[in-house]
This record gives C-alpha cells, structure tokens and sequence, in this order.
C-alpha cells in the first residue's frame, strides 16, 4: 500500500487521467484479493472479516484522497470542511464484509454555494468504478436521511448499522443526530416488522442439507435482528454490550463459537466459488472443508456438515430467547413455563399437558429447558412421561422444542447420533433429525383422505406403534452397519422402555427393515406383475402391517422435501397398497413368496451372485418361478441363470451316475409330453418346471433308476426330437378320479394351481402335459414327485396366458368353465 500512494502521488504531481490513477488501484486491487486465501488460512472468522473491512477503508480513504486531489490540486481544503463524508453501511458498517460482498456505501453530504459537492461525489464513484470495487451505493444529502429511512426498513436497519469512513466529522455529527432521530422512530412497529421480515424469510430458506448462511434459519439474520433492536433500543455497537440480565456471559460464548464458525464457513464459500454465494450446496462441501482444514475424507466432510448444521441451530436458539427479552411480544397460544420445579421432567409434564392441542412454546421455555436439572440416568417415569408424549395428537411441537434447545438426543437417546446427521444421497433435503421430526408434523396431520381413515381406524396402542416408528425409522443412520438393521434394534429397544408389546415390537422391528420399500416397490418395480405384489405383501402380510408401512412411508416421503410426495407417487403408493391389501388373502401363495424372499436374500449374499453384472442379477431376481429358490440352492440358481443367459435355442445335459436325470433349458419348444410319453417305461421320482425369464424355462426330470450306458444315445435323440419337433400323439386315457383332482383358480390373481393324487400308471404325465398344451396353459411352475406308489402333481401354477389374465378382469365364472374343461379331459365323469 505504501508503494501504491508513492506512485498515485507521482500520477497526482504528473497530472495524470483519473483512469489511469484508476487503473493502477485495479491491479493493486486483483493483487490484493489473490492473497486472501493465505491471510485466510492464518485467521479466525470475525478478524478475517474485520481485516478485510479495514483493507476496503483504506481502498476507499484513497479514492477520496484522490478524487479531492485531483479536483483542488494544490489547494486541497481540510477534510472537515468539505461537506462530504463517506459511510459504511450493512455488514460493512459492522465490519463483517465478506470477500466477495458488496460494500455498501452510503455518502452523505450537504449543499452549499461554496463547494460543487456533486461533481465531487461523481468523481469519487467514478474511480471506485473504473477500479473495479463492486459497490452498492446510495447517495443522499443529510437532511433527507430521516426521511428516507421511512419509506422501507431494509434501508433504516442499514442506516443504523452506519460507520464513519473519511470526510468530514464536522457533517458525520450531524449524521450521527440523524440516525438517532431515525433509531427512535416508531421503535415498535419497527421491530414487529423485523421479525415479521425474519419470518418470511425463515419460510423461503429453511435449515435444509443446502442453508443459506446469510437469510436462512439460523443465519447471520438472526444475529443481525439481536443488533438492529438492541442498537434502537440501547444504543450499542456489538450484541455482547446488551445489558447482563438479557445476555448471559455464558450463553453468548457458545453464541460467539457459532457465529464465528459461520463466518469461517461464508468466506470459505465465497473464496472457493470466486463469487458472492451464501448458500452451502452440496457438491461446494469437500472443498469448504478442506478450506477450515478438515480431511479430504467422507467421513470428515459428515463432520463438518454436521457442525453446521448444530451452529445454525445454536443461533436460531440463541437469537429467539434474546429477541424475546428485548421485546417481550405475547401470543395466547404460547405456553411460559411453570417454574415451581426446576426439573426436565416437570417442564416435559407440562408440554404433554398442551400436546392436545396446537401450541408454541414461549422463548422462556427455551430458557428453562436449557437450564433444567436433568438426571444421568433416565427412570422409567421418564420413559412413561415420553411415551404419553407421543400419544398426544400434537407430539411434534414437544419434540420440536426439544429439538430447538438440543436435548432431543437426551430425551430420546436413539436419535443422539442423528440429530444434526447430514445426508448426501441427492434425495433428503434435510439433516436426519429434522427429516424425523417432519415425518411426525406429517403423520399428525395427514390430508390424504384415505390415509386419514387408516390412521382413524388404529388403536391408541397402535397409534403410539405408528409415532414411534415414524420418528426413529432413520435412527441407525450414521453407522457402517446397514442403517434399517441399526434402527430396528434401536426401536426395539426404546418400545421396550416404552412398554409396548412384545407383539407390537416384533411388528415394529420388520417395519423398520423394510421402511424403504413401499415407495421403492411403488417408484421402482411394475405393479401390474402379480410377482411385484407377492413380494412386497409377503413382508408385510397382514392388514395392520400393510396399514403401518403405507402410513410410515406416505409421512417419510413427505418429509425428505418440497414436492417430492406429489399425485403422481400417491397414486402408485395406493395402487400398491390396495393390490398388496388383496394379495394378503391369497394365503398358500403368500407363504411360498415369503420362503422365497428368505432365500432371495441368501442369494444376495453369496460370493458368486455379487460378481455377476447387475442386468443378470435383476433377472435372476424377477424370475417368475417360486420353485426355482424355495428347492434349489443359491450355486445352482447362479448357474442355470448363466446358462440361460447365453442361450441360443437349448442346452441339456443327462446324468447317469446315482439315478438318471435329465435337465433342460430351452428358449422355444420342449415337446415334454413326448419326451414323458417315449421315455413311459421309466419310473419318474420327480419333475420340476421353472419359468426362468426371456421365455425361457428350466426341466429337470430324475428317475428312479439308471439305464444301460448303450440307451443314452437313445435318450438323447429323445431329448433332441422333442427340442425340435411337436408331436401329435394318441395317448391312453388314464384312471382318474374326480376327488383325485383339486383346482382353485383364485390361488393369486394372475396364478391357478392344480393339485393331483392319484394312482401311479404308466403315461400319466404325458398325458397331463399333453392336456395342459391342448388347452393352452402355460406352465409357470411344477413340482412332481411319486410318493407312496402316487403321483403327486402339485402346485402347477398357470399364469401369463391369455384367459388367466383376463381372469383378473372376468368374473369367476369362465373360470369355472375351464375348471370343468379340466375336470372332463383328466376324468371320466360327466363335466361339473
């Protein structure tokens, strides 16, 4: 800088254009700003801010300097009596400017005929601007100050925020009687319009995972109102100068951590983005971290995230207890606390004694919350003072204030780890804890018709149930371990200390497991494919849990964000829900469904399984068939999938060593009546049919003996011909009964299923094979296997063809009709 005046002055002596005095405070400028980052690294928040402000002052001294110089050459007057004077405004004037903020400038001057105080004051900006400072500026002369300051209170609480720059002092006198005059003025109205200002913007930029650091919740507005009203109604220039008994000494401490951490946090920003940016977006958090030098790691990162996301709250808290004592503005819906026992538990007594109700706590509350006796060890009195908390229709405002005050972890210890848990899956717009305690305002005030009734329809018991989940489903986030296993030991847990049943809290626990998929099912997965809805009712099987996951999710969804619960989500959530709620009824099928999500998870795991591409992974995981995952293992699954996979047209292997066995995969035909009808000699121990996927099916046919090595060519020419021909054959009728046989064609809604017992004869299930090809049902899935010198054809599941679809929109009766056609070709009686 000292170098910059000597060369201004040999400029000044030379006579030299203004842009060219002003081109030379640009480079020194651009300079000026490329050491920031250094001075940043070696400072704390507020003196950062206080440096670069003095920095601006002597940018500004110097243009000043100048523009008089080059106006009165050598008969520059003294500065109090030229009428002019510059005046810092908004943070400048508080000395907080960030880097990239723009410097408000208010110059003030007074007419006289002695002095051309305009031309003057255009000379001064014009340098400013062709020197490249981004200014805000107003211009006004003193007497019109008062005046001014009433037409809008952004420009009075600007003007009481006033700090002298250079000029005259003899004018800033009488300035400074002005803002007195302005700083007195309608106090009250000025105030309620403050607040009624902080409000609005608290609406606009809620404490989400991206804050605004500048307007939103807990942001540096919050702490300029403590300022604004303290300086009109006391006249200081720093909050901590506001008398004892409205500011604690410790309270402000913690206040001042916070706000300083704030500051490092906004400079950092501005300084990482090159550009005025208040709000902390996602994608700008590892370089900001790394600028208030924390680890370049994930973990690192949360921890930051997390620390500003606790700052924030702690001004929010803070700034609402002192604004209240400043002001002491009423409302009859507020409730003060009852300090007839200083203890947690009474001031948690007397907020359920509200909870019936809508309410707000007064900042007071607030106070004596923080500074209630709380015990080391919580009692079972305690646990039964929360547990009728979350009985009460209005539980969300407790839990907010316990949220607002920091104890939230402490009254409901499973939320401890995840209050301020930041989330960066792109998806949650807010920290955990405050997306737990949405879900609660949402769950209590449902406007969702049909979720209303539901919810209605519940027993207090199960009410309490429902709460309990919604506020800690996203309880074991944070951990390595999978978040849902987490939360569900948690909740099972804390709804033991809450005496819920044993039943309710093995309900509870499934619900957390699987919390996320009914919007998955509902968002992800065709819910016109009876599969999809098998296996979503087959983890929540009966109505109640059905009731809970569609209350649990309608309220998590609304709580991640604006918009993301819409029309479109609800009316597949109800799709969902209401098919699920049919799917329930379907007893047997749902029980095989469940066998197989049990091994489908098995399967997850295997070591082979997570190698395959995704693509086969998802194939092998809609593949239509029960059978395939309730009988085979996991190996065996992988490989008939792989073989699928890369089939052609088909693959078949036969095996002769403990009993003969032949397996087939085939993409078109299988003429399995032939291949039964050649091979009739043979005695069938059992026969499975797999639907795999891409309309290819899996056969695997044991026998109960082997054969000479000499027949194997035989067999396989068998196997060939009924690959690549169909047959038309004359097969014997075979002996049966109408009581060997049982169909029920509401098995599920796309599937039938035919049970058959009857005497073991040679042709049979050529025969039933041929039946089921003549009539045109495909088969999805069977199981045959002999058993005590009997067949038992069971489970053969139609499904996919063209009148069991449309048995879905059809009544029962065409159902019955082919129930009948079935019946006369399998026996001899007369059709029923």
């Amino acid at each position: 800088m000292k170098n910059i005046k000597i060369e201004i002055e040999n400029l000044l002596h030379e006579n030299a254009p203004d842009f060219k005095i002003a081109k030379l405070l640009k480079e020194d400028i651009k300079t000026y700003f490329g050491t920031l980052e250094e001075s940043f690294a070696t400072s704390g928040g507020k003196d950062f801010l206080f440096n670069h402000t003095r920095k601006i002052d002597t940018f500004l001294k110097l243009v000043y300097k100048i523009a008089i110089r080059s106006m009165f050459g050598d008969y520059t007057p003294m500065k109090n009596t030229l009428p002019i004077t510059l005046v810092a405004l908004g943070s400048y004037g508080r000395e907080q400017l960030c880097v990239y903020s723009d410097i408000d400038l208010m110059i003030v001057y007074k007419e006289t005929s002695g002095y051309n105080s305009k031309e003057m004051i255009e000379k001064i900006l014009y340098i400013l601007w062709d020197a490249g400072i981004k200014l805000g500026h107003r211009v006004h002369e003193v007497d019109e100050l008062f005046e001014i300051s009433k037409t809008d209170i952004t420009i009075k609480s600007s003007m009481i925020e006033s700090r002298f720059i250079e000029g005259s002092r003899f004018l800033w006198t009488e300035v400074q009687n002005e803002l007195s005059r302005i700083r007195h003025h309608e106090q009250e109205a000025y105030i309620a319009a403050k607040i009624t200002e902080m409000r609005e913007l608290h609406q606009k930029f809620p404490m989400t995972m991206e804050p605004n650091l500048k307007e939103g919740v807990g942001g540096f507005r919050n702490a300029n109102l403590v300022y604004w009203i303290g300086n009109i109604l006391y006249n200081v220039e720093r909050i901590k100068d506001l008398p004892q008994e409205i500011i604690s000494e410790k309270e402000y401490k913690e206040f001042r951590i916070a706000l300083e951490f704030l500051f490092r946090v906004r400079s950092a920003l501005h300084l990482s983005t090159g550009k005025k940016e208040d709000r902390l977006r996602l994608e700008l958090i590892p370089q900001i971290a790394t600028y208030l030098a924390y680890e370049d790691k994930p973990e690192a990162h949360m921890k930051f995230a997390k620390k500003v996301t606790a700052s924030l709250k702690v001004i929010k808290l803070y700034s609402t207890i002192w604004i209240d004592a400043l002001t002491d503005i009423e409302s009859p819906l507020m409730v003060k606390p009852d300090h007839q026992d200083n203890s947690f538990e009474s001031f948690l007594k007397q907020l359920c004694s509200v909870a019936n109700r809508p309410f707000e706590v007064h900042p007071t509350f607030l106070q004596a919350l923080i500074h209630s006796q709380k015990s080391d060890i919580l009692s079972d009195e305690f646990y039964n003072i929360i547990r009728k908390i979350l009985s009460q229709p209005h539980s969300y405002s407790v839990l907010q204030t316990l949220l607002d005050t920091q104890l939230l972890g402490y009254a409901i210890p499973p939320l401890k780890q995840i209050v301020n848990l930041p989330q960066f899956d792109g998806y949650h717009q807010y920290a955990v804890g405050i997306h737990s305690l949405k879900a609660v305002h949402y769950l209590e005030n449902i406007n969702d018709v049909t979720l209303q009734a539901i919810y209605s329809t519940l027993k207090p018991e199960e009410q309490l149930l429902i709460k309990t989940l919604v506020l800690l489903h996203d309880s074991g986030k944070g951990r390595k371990e999978e978040h849902s296993i987490v939360g569900a030991r948690l909740f099972s847990s804390f709804a033991e200390k809450l005496n819920l049943s044993s039943e309710h809290i093995k309900l509870g626990k499934n619900i957390i497991l699987h919390h996320n998929d009914m919007s998955n099912t509902a968002q992800r997965e065709d819910l016109h494919t009876e599969q999809t809805i098998l296996k979503f009712a087959a983890k929540f099987p009966t109505k109640l849990e059905l009731n809970l996951i569609y209350l649990l999710t309608y309220a998590d969804m609304n709580a991640v964000g604006v918009g993301v619960y819409n029309e479109f989500n609800r009316k597949l959530l109800y799709t969902l829900y209401s098919q699920a709620s049919v799917a329930i009824s379907h007893g047997e099928k749902l029980y095989e469904t469940s066998k197989r999500l049990k091994k489908e998870r098995t399967l997850q795991k295997n070591a082979l399984f997570l190698t395959l591409p995704r693509t086969l992974k998802k194939k092998i995981l809609t593949i239509p068939s029960d059978l395939l995952f309730i009988k085979y293992t996991p190996d065996k699954i992988i490989e008939i999938a792989q073989k699928a996979k890369t089939l052609e047209n088909y693959n078949y292997t036969i095996s002769n060593e403990k009993f003969l066995t032949i397996e087939v995969i085939r993409q078109d035909n299988l003429d399995v009546s032939y291949l039964l009808h050649k091979l009739a000699r043979l005695n069938i121990v059992h026969m499975d049919i797999c639907k795999l996927f891409s309309g290819i099916k899996y056969f695997k046919i044991v026998f109960n003996e082997t054969v000479d090595e000499s027949e194997l060519m035989l067999i396989e020419e068998v196997i060939i011909n009924a690959l690549t021909q169909t047959h038309q054959l004359k097969l014997t009728h075979p002996n049966i009964k109408k009581e060997d046989i049982f169909i029920d064609c509401n098995h599920s809604e796309e599937h039938a299923i035919m049970k058959l017992q009857c005497a073991d004869q040679k042709g049979l299930l050529s025969y039933i094979i041929n039946v089921f090809d003549k009539i045109g049902i495909d088969i999805c899935s069977a199981k045959i296997h002999t058993k005590m010198n009997k067949y038992l054809f069971n489970k053969i599941e139609q499904a996919h063809s063209a009148y069991f679809e449309n048995l879905i929109f059809i009544a029962n009766e065409v159902c019955r009709e082919r129930q009948s056609e079935v019946f006369e070709e399998f026996t001899e009686l007369e059709p029923i």
